[in-house]
């Protein structure tokens, strides 16, 4: 495993790894990659599992993005455990790491921004305005650095994989998006690096955000459909801690909200418990009585 901090460096050791994979084979290398902001966790690793398998060169990249947080957010206290981070990608054999400072990736006087407009105008775009642009810019920096022919998101972020895919189709990028399922805690709760923020009442307070959606879910597969019924299924069933930020039922492709729940849509959530802000999701399915 290579530990790379510079663009150039890694363009060119990218460069020098897939010719030397060329020469032994008789296929194009093809090179995934999984943009972290570090603190890896199981859901991380079943991501960079998937692209080791489907891939010829693995590259992850580990950057706390400034431009997606706003100024009341938790930049600063955004856990940052690096050395740990290496010893995880070196134990599933990661390729390259691409540790860049801020500096690296954003030059003086930075002028250009990416904004996906309709997508990143609700749910978590509206109560965190200019979030989805961040996200935007430094996925696109990092696509067009890593040259990626494949790039695994994780479910959790369902509204965030949406936007990206738009991009991608919008701006042409020459790479497959690959959503993976969300990991999960043995009680539910949505791997995170914000679960290291709750306190012990919060975590069992947060469980409830995950059987509320499964409750909403089991409903749906019971026959209802009234997005306003189902969504009070779910809030029935959260923990008084859970203070809900939003709460809908959306087409999946537009995001677009439902008053009529269809197979195929997508319930989401936000909710904070305590200072912990935190969302999850779930794909609606028909006839089915217990959301996995």
């Amino acid at each position: 495993m290579q530990v790379i901090a510079t663009i150039e460096e890694l363009r060119e050791v990218k460069r020098s790894l897939c010719r030397d994979i060329a020469l032994s084979n008789t296929h194009r290398p093809t090179v995934g990659f999984v943009p972290t902001m570090g603190n890896l966790h199981e859901g991380h690793l079943a991501l960079i599992g998937r692209m080791r398998e489907e891939s010829d060169v693995s590259v992850v990249s580990i950057f706390v993005n400034p431009t997606q947080f706003g100024p009341q957010e938790d930049f600063d206290r955004y856990p940052r455990t690096l050395y740990e981070d290496l010893a995880k990608c070196q134990a599933v054999k990661v390729d390259l790491v691409f540790t860049p400072g801020v500096d690296e990736l954003y030059l003086p006087g930075r002028d250009t921004e990416v904004l996906v407009k309709r997508l990143s105008e609700r749910f978590c775009g509206a109560a965190r305005p200019g979030h989805f642009a961040g996200v935007a810019l430094v996925v696109a920096k990092l696509f067009n650095i890593v040259q990626p022919d494949r790039a695994y998101f994780g479910q959790k972020d369902f509204q965030q994989f949406r936007i990206i895919e738009r991009m991608v189709a919008d701006l042409d990028f020459a790479v497959d998006l690959i959503m993976c399922p969300t990991v999960r805690e043995p009680d539910g709760l949505a791997m995170s690096s914000r679960n290291s923020y709750l306190a012990a009442g919060e975590r069992m307070a947060a469980a409830t955000i995950y059987a509320g959606l499964k409750a909403l879910a089991a409903a749906f597969g019971g026959g209802e459909q009234d997005a306003h019924t189902l969504k009070s299924i779910a809030r029935a069933a959260l923990a008084d801690a859970v203070k809900v930020e939003y709460l809908e039922i959306a087409e999946a492709e537009t995001l677009t909200p439902r008053e009529a729940a269809q197979p195929g849509d997508v319930a989401l959530i936000a909710a904070h418990v305590g200072t912990t802000r935190l969302i999850d999701n779930l794909i609606l399915e028909a006839g089915e009585n217990d959301a996995a």
